[in-house]
């Protein structure tokens, strides 16, 4: 019998095992791949505590997969693909084709969303099984250790800023420079907006310099962030990564008439923003969810044009409960990506 590991837990909020499996083979529309990394994203723990509906034990986490594809199921070789094909597949593992979001082309906002770890296994193991929709070529300059998170928080952040109403020129904000935010400020700057780094502690100004920040806003100075915004000309857009409500909410008097606030942070808190501060000066808050297949290429593409590529902490498959322990304490530096080699 052939064989493969998966690193699994058994239960909600469990400690990672590592267990051997049957290998699998793909179904209709399906690929085997054999995973060489898969980053560890903040929302593996939704999966791992059992925070969403639908998730069944024992589950393997990991949507931030890249690999190359190892045997074809029926269908798909018509589609262009082949063994050996390099791929990535990220948040968007697939969508249904039926729903109404899909019959009209927002494959993303798919009713039915088939996110890895939650409707089929995920890439905590050295070989998944995923629909062809879901996969993106990994271009030859990006090695599967970056390509794997710029399939979730490299496309949300990517396209997060690329779908806001700024062009360039504009001034943009970042709020955050962790694992989304220090992604965020390098592709604000490399499209071509003033770009502001917003972050708890002076320490971090550095750090968002080194990223290509124009400027750097401490959210602990005194000086509240949409007052610093504000004295910069106010903003066209913020990208809000941080994961807080109150860091959030604080932006938003920093926005520039017509400004817009996306966000990417996940937080269960409700944000403090009332109808006034929106109406009068026109603004825009939105959520903004990952990208399609199509959205991840064009990410890596992007990112190997102009150099831009994730902070990652790689460490073996072997050490998966480790790595998702530093993840959740916040530890990470900034991604942390479980490879199989």
């Amino acid at each position: 019998m052939s064989s493969y590991r998966v690193a699994q837990v058994t239960a909600p909020n469990g400690t990672f095992e590592l267990v051997e499996r049957e290998v699998p083979q793909p179904g209709p529309g399906q690929v085997r791949i054999a995973v060489e990394a898969c980053g560890i994203c903040h929302s593996d723990a939704l999966f791992v505590s059992a925070a969403l509906p639908g998730v069944t034990f024992p589950e393997v986490p990991g949507h931030e997969i890249a690999g190359r594809i190892e045997e074809l199921g029926e269908g798909v070789r018509e589609r262009g693909w082949q063994a050996g094909d390099r791929v990535a597949v990220g948040w968007f593992g697939g969508s249904c084709g039926h729903c109404t979001p899909c019959r009209e082309g927002d494959f993303i906002v798919c009713q039915n969303l088939k996110v890895p770890g939650w409707a089929y296994d995920g890439g905590f193991g050295e070989k998944v099984i995923a629909p062809a929709d879901a996969l993106a070529r990994v271009p030859d300059a990006v090695a599967a250790g970056d390509a794997g998170p710029m399939a979730c928080a490299g496309v949300t952040t990517y396209n997060g800023l690329r779908r806001s109403s700024a062009r360039p020129g504009d001034l943009v904000a970042v709020l955050g420079l962790g694992g989304l935010g220090h992604l965020g400020v390098q592709y604000a700057v490399a499209m071509g907006f003033e770009t502001v780094g917003i972050a708890r502690g002076a320490e971090k100004a550095d750090f968002a310099k080194r990223l290509g920040a124009h400027h750097y806003i401490d959210s602990t100075s005194g000086t509240p962030v949409a007052e610093a915004l504000q004295s910069l000309g106010g903003a066209k857009a913020v990208l809000a990564t941080a994961g807080n409500s109150d860091a959030i909410t604080a932006t938003v008097d920093g926005l520039a008439p017509r400004g817009e606030l996306v966000v990417i942070g996940a937080d269960t808190a409700p944000l403090g923003i009332n109808p006034a501060q929106l109406l009068m000066a026109g603004r825009v808050v939105r959520g903004h969810p990952s990208g399609t297949s199509q959205d991840v290429e064009d990410t890596m593409s992007f990112s190997a044009l102009h150099g831009i590529r994730p902070m990652t902490e790689t460490v073996p498959l072997d050490d998966a409960d480790a790595a998702y322990q530093k993840m959740l304490a916040g530890k990470a530096r900034f991604r942390m990506v479980l490879t199989t080699g």
